[in-house]
């Protein structure tokens, strides 16, 4: 039997299983792909926009599926599951939130170390036939904080090549912009019936301990969960995003990466609206210009 990747907690399940995702401590990562980046990524750009495509039309089968029997068929939600891992490990690998390179997928990859949860389960048909609407709340939010997260993008791209890492506030809220977005994404897909949530973590991160030993810290244990996850598996990898406990700068950047969203929604409005304005007085007063022009003098 194979020894899983990610530490599981224990207790009861949940009513709604809402989507998780696993990932690594920040660590170190190496500046040339940093810098190369979103340039190498191209190519997953591109999969992930042809998969994205086929996830278009499949949900809208399993929509109708939904709606008449409360439950995505098997094929359905293997196919939009397995679209929603690729697409979760592409992002993680574009925020620089880890610094492997995504496979060319769409198997479960065991060994990459972003992995996301999922338990497509029974939905409601009345949830399921308002879908678009009930999204609406959670897509305002998740458009809001990806934007402002790529607004800044230079500048966290800037500070992980100068740093050889991201900093650990950073890279909780950037795991925790990721977070949402895969949830706000499963939902859509109908993979949960669990409303996205939890946008500033699970809870506020333990202050630190004078002597206590952290992964890839002096002294450290190879394969020591360190007690991150009740129940563990001894061996198994303690994820840093389950639970995903946030300190207050880590929360303060979320605000900031939503406050920079909104700000660049209302700038781009107000940008439409003016240029559209000048248009139309543009086109009001053409005709008039055009008959000043064409009448004869002494007319």
């Amino acid at each position: 039997m194979t020894q899983p990747m990610w530490a599981r907690p224990e207790g009861t399940e949940p009513v709604e299983w809402l989507p998780e995702l696993d990932m690594p401590d920040p660590g170190r990562q190496r500046r040339l792909t940093v810098l190369l980046r979103w340039l190498l990524l191209i190519p997953q750009f591109i999969v992930v926009f042809v998969l994205g495509v086929g996830a278009f039309f499949t949900v809208i089968v399993g929509w109708f599926a939904a709606l008449f029997t409360g439950h995505l068929p098997d094929g359905v939600a293997r196919y939009l599951g397995a679209f929603l891992a690729y697409e979760t490990r592409v992002h993680a690998s574009a925020m620089l939130l880890v610094d492997r390179y995504p496979p060319f997928a769409l198997r479960p990859a065991e060994h990459y170390p972003v992995r996301i949860e999922l338990r497509p389960g029974p939905l409601n048909r009345l949830a399921v036939f308002f879908r678009i609407i009930l999204m609406i709340p959670a897509g305002i939010v998740q458009g809001l904080v990806t934007s402002g997260w790529y607004a800044l993008a230079f500048i966290i791209w800037l500070i992980t090549l100068v740093l050889g890492r991201m900093p650990r506030p950073l890279f909780e809220a950037s795991a925790a912009t990721l977070r949402y977005s895969m949830r706000f994404s499963a939902y859509v897909l109908l993979l949960t019936s669990a409303y996205p949530k939890r946008l500033f973590g699970d809870g506020d991160a333990p202050k630190a301990v004078p002597g206590a030993v952290r992964p890839g810290m002096p002294g450290a244990v190879p394969g020591d969960t360190y007690g991150a996850v009740p129940g563990a598996v001894p061996g198994a990898l303690a994820s840093a995003t389950r639970p995903l406990l946030m300190s207050t700068a880590a929360k303060v950047l979320v605000g900031v990466f939503l406050a920079v969203g909104l700000a660049g929604h209302i700038v781009g409005d107000t940008v439409t609206d003016w240029n559209g304005n000048n248009d139309d007085n543009a086109a009001a007063t053409a005709p008039a210009a055009a008959a000043v022009v064409v009448t004869p003098p002494g007319r």
